[in-house]
């Protein structure tokens, strides 16, 4: 019980990680289209 629960706190964590990379790659292309204009 104790594993699954470690596990699911694994896959939360990265999938908050993956949610802050992919609002920081969101804001980088922003900016460079920003620039190209």
């Amino acid at each position: 019980m104790t594993r699954i629960a470690l596990i699911i706190a694994i896959l939360g964590l990265a999938a908050c990680e993956t949610m802050q990379g992919v609002g920081r790659d969101i804001s980088n292309a922003g900016a460079a289209i920003d620039r190209s204009l």
